[in-house]
């Protein structure tokens, strides 16, 4: 491929010097931030100011045809190449219409609460991940970058003869990036976390330079309700609101302009005052903010820089009744890192990490710092008060799964020594079973400064992705579920796979592992692995457990997809219920519950 400099190309409507300019200017643009990096200041201040320069308006002064000439000289898309055991990983067509589910094996128990099981999850668009190649380099695709789909199954229950109707949709959500590359039918947002130094940096321009974006607005990680709305979110982007019972994207949802900021893929809506604990973090400053929304969604009530003194990649927060619970882990995001090359996001495991317990108003400087032990939590299952201490529980590991090795690592090796089984010690200094995850627990004293941190379950699974019975968000909780890594299929496939689910007695002892707290599991058959899980609460339940936990699960030998239905005061047994679906449906992300009455039109 020849230098950019030697671009000669003349494009209906454009003429030959312009489109050369473009070209010299995009390579000016990339030559003085590659030189700005070897100074911090310099560096952020060339990016913040080309930043603020490719605006919509100067965007669209330039002819798209021109842009697009010399995109396609200079990048070209690849498919990356998928290994048998990751197959459920690949893409699903949407299905456009709703599916009544008939295949149903067991009854829906007549205390089932009427409602919608929903979960997200990375769909790319065209087929599968790409990987873009220049003269600069590459830059792959990851698993989490992966467009949105929504996957809902709706419960819908008729009251005069007590028979249930469920229904099945997948849908896309349409973000504003969704929407441009399905016009153009094409792939056209560059990869730009992963990859060579260069090629990372030069597509974060290009992308803003033809978007006025960096990044693609994915929204594929979770969704939340707040004030009987409901919207889909990854702590890249805005959150975009849809349409539970059409899965239509209505748009952004910025808090009225008052959020204009990555928001958190785990909100927290406090059960006392329906307000929502939101936070988000940033390349530029301010590094991480929090922010309190009024419970009608309408308000930003609360905004303050947490004065971070690192970009960390930050996906949950907690709350207690009175407090904010803040991580900083030792995941972080650092242009000049990348410039230097290494990579653009990295777990620094010999850093520091700290848990922050700040009001729920306060501002900077009531935060009280608590430093822990270096390790990587993504999910935290409850926090809580219990006297003087700030109880946190979640899952915890040795090493992020994010990004994954740097340039150049065998990615499956990689992955393969990580998700292998670990003993009693908790792994290997080669880095096996390095992302085996475990359920833990620090106790804050706000008193004494005092920390007191212990694993609550011990080397017989790893697990994650934590539930509970979320009127407990904030206070004492004796239960948590969670989804079980199958370490043996995991490490096969270089992918996370869920081969069951574990109910943790959070206040009741092991009779055998000392300091380890119950668990009582429910595993899935050979080659059968869920995504999704969701606590259902029993309709006029009274006790904590009183209800379901319900999946997605796909069985890789048939590959059926099906929907199981677990009752949580009797875990270890048969699903109550198993429906199958009309088609495969890939693994993904987080899946929530959402009671409502549905209206019998829809169906």
């Amino acid at each position: 491929m020849g230098s950019l400099a030697d671009v000669r190309l003349r494009v209906k409507g454009s003429h030959p010097r312009r489109l050369t300019g473009v070209v010299q200017g995009l390579k000016k643009s990339v030559s003085l931030t590659l030189k700005a990096l070897k100074w911090q200041p310099l560096m952020m201040k060339e990016l913040e100011r080309i930043s603020r320069q490719l605006d919509a308006a100067n965007i669209k002064k330039i002819p798209h045809a021109v842009l697009d000439a010399c995109f396609d000289l200079v990048f070209e898309f690849v498919d990356q190449p998928l290994p048998p055991l990751q197959r459920n990983f690949a893409p699903v067509e949407e299905l456009g219409v709703p599916f009544i589910i008939t295949d149903i094996d067991g009854q829906i128990p007549d205390e089932f609460t009427e409602g919608v099981y929903i979960r997200n999850g990375p769909n790319p668009l065209f087929g599968g991940f790409k990987t873009s190649k220049s003269i600069m380099g590459q830059s792959n695709q990851l698993w989490i970058e992966g467009e949105g789909m929504l996957h809902a199954v709706y419960f819908n229950k008729n009251m005069d003869d007590q028979t249930w109707t469920i229904s099945y949709n997948k849908k896309y959500i349409e973000s504003e990036t969704f929407k441009l590359e399905k016009r153009r039918n094409k792939p056209s947002t560059l990869p730009s976390i992963e990859g060579h130094s260069a090629a990372i940096l030069s597509c974060y321009l290009i992308n803003l330079l033809r978007f006025g974006k960096a990044n693609k607005d994915i929204s594929n990680t979770s969704v939340f309700e707040l004030a009987g709305r409901f919207y889909a979110a990854a702590e890249s982007h805005l959150p975009q609101e849809i349409d539970i019972l059409t899965l239509e994207t209505l748009g952004e949802y910025n808090v009225h302009g008052a959020w204009n900021r990555p928001f958190t893929s785990h909100p927290k809506k406090d059960p006392f005052t329906g307000e929502l604990i939101i936070c988000g973090f940033g390349v530029f400053k301010p590094y991480f903010e929090l922010g309190v929304i009024s419970a009608d969604g309408k308000r930003l009530v609360h905004k303050v820089d947490l004065q971070y003194k690192r970009r960390v990649l930050c996906h949950d927060l907690g709350i207690t009744q009175r407090y904010n619970v803040l991580l900083d882990c030792p995941l972080t995001i650092d242009v000049g890192r990348l410039a230097r090359g290494g990579p653009f996001i990295k777990y620094e495991a010999d850093e520091y990490a700290r848990i922050g317990v700040m009001p729920r108003y306060g501002d900077t400087g009531s935060i009280q710092w608590f430093d822990v032990e270096p390790s990587i939590t993504f999910h935290i299952l409850n926090c809580f008060e219990d006297g003087d201490e700030v109880v946190v529980r979640g899952c915890r590991a040795r090493q992020s799964i994010i990004p994954g090795p740097e340039m150049g690592v065998d990615k499956l090796e990689w992955f393969s020594r990580g998700f292998e089984p670990v003993d009693s010690t908790g792994g290997q200094n080669d880095g096996s079973g390095s992302l085996f995850t475990r359920c833990y627990e620090w106790r804050l004293n706000t008193e004494t400064g005092e920390v007191k941190e212990r694993n609550l379950t011990g080397t017989d699974f790893s697990m994650d992705m934590p539930m509970f019975n979320e009127e407990f968000t904030g206070s004492r909780n004796s239960y948590g579920y969670t989804q079980v890594v199958d370490s043996a299929a995991s490490s096969a496939a270089g992918m996370l796979k869920f081969g069951g689910l574990a109910k943790l007695y959070l206040e009741e002892p092991d009779t055998i592992s000392e300091g380890m707290i119950k668990v009582e599991y429910h595993m899935f058959p050979e080659n059968v692995f869920c995504s999704g899980a969701a606590f259902v609460p029993k309709r006029g339940g009274v006790e904590e457990d009183d209800g379901w936990i319900i999946s997605f699960v796909h069985n890789e030998a048939t590959d059926i997809s099906q929907v199981y239905i677990v009752d949580a005061q009797s875990f270890s047994s048969e699903p109550v219920v198993k429906m199958s679906l009309p088609g495969r449906v890939p693994y993904g992300f987080h899946g929530s519950y959402m009671p409502l009455p549905l209206p019998s039109s829809r169906l």
